[in-house]
């Protein structure tokens, strides 16, 4: 069983037969159904089922010559709202399988942030049209966490959150210049991360480390898709699976300057969620490309 299905309330699937029944569920009676003729004359499916509020299973495979329905791969998936990066994109094909992972650089996370595309057969329709994604369109990120836990908020002044946002926005800006190759905006860059470094190493000694970081964004494991992360809830909502009945939390995240949803089993979760309070996680990355905007 995919890892992530317990995250969008399937967390008692015993075997493969009970799998096997969703999964038929999902293609007997599907909520979208994307066909697409790929490149070597293949028609690749993308059937969805939804669960709950924005979430449920994607089966995706191709039709035979006999117009039957041959499974290849499914995965859980949970569709953020919102904008949360406008960067370029590039689209690569994952090795083993008619799935693809996204990359986009944005300033503000500070990482490549690579995520597992939700939409590939809608992807591989403009593809065939020549619409390659780079900077046309947008991408609505959201998160599968198998577990994670709630964390109390660090509290500060007005004036501490007026001057973290214009640190934030300075540093953005520095970063972009950098990108661009100013080398002044690289030596003051290199002079802030000593500074940091420095300030970090003083308060480390009396101060726990959750009360320095405000909110990170990092890559997890071996896996390119997945990140520990962790950030301030700006909203949240409960909902439940219609087939199991199990409760899910869907949390809106703002995490280094970047708002997405996360989505979480409740029985997963350890803590409260409440909007001001941090979640902090391992999520695997998932994004959706607007094409219709």
């Amino acid at each position: 069983m995919h890892s992530y299905m317990k995250s969008i309330g399937f967390s008692n699937i015993k075997n493969k037969k009970e799998l096997d029944e969703i999964l038929k569920e999902v293609v007997d009676n599907y909520d979208e159904k994307t066909v697409v003729e790929d490149r070597d004359g293949h028609l690749f499916a993308e059937i969805s089922k939804i669960y709950g509020c924005d979430y449920g299973i994607t089966v995706c495979g191709e039709y035979d010559e006999n117009n039957e329905f041959q499974m290849e791969y499914y995965f859980p998936h949970f569709r953020g709202t919102g904008i949360t990066t406008r960067e370029d994109i590039i689209i690569e094909k994952h090795a083993g399988k008619e799935s693809f992972a996204g990359a986009c650089d944005d300033v503000r996370i500070g990482v490549t942030m690579i995520f597992y595309l939700q939409n590939a057969g809608e992807y591989l329709s403009e593809r065939g049209k020549g619409n390659i994604p780079g900077s046309n369109y947008s991408v609505t990120i959201s998160g599968l966490a198998k577990e994670g836990k709630i964390l109390l908020p660090v509290k500060k002044e007005s004036h501490q959150v007026k001057e973290d946002q214009e640190t934030a926005t300075n540093r953005n800006r520095l970063l972009a210049a950098a990108r661009n190759g100013d080398e002044d905006a690289m030596e003051s860059l290199t002079m802030e991360d000593i500074d940091i470094y420095a300030m970090i190493s003083r308060r480390i000694v009396k101060e726990d480390v959750y009360s320095i970081v405000d909110s990170y964004f990092m890559p997890y494991g071996i896996e390119c898709d997945q990140y520990n992360v962790m950030g301030d809830i700006v909203d949240c909502s409960e909902v439940k699976n219609i087939k199991t009945g199990d409760t899910v939390y869907e949390m809106s995240i703002l995490c280094n300057d970047i708002q997405f949803d996360v989505c979480i089993n409740k029985n997963d979760l350890l803590g409260e969620p409440q909007p001001g309070r941090r979640f902090k996680g391992v999520i695997w990355l998932q994004g959706y490309i607007n094409f219709n905007e």
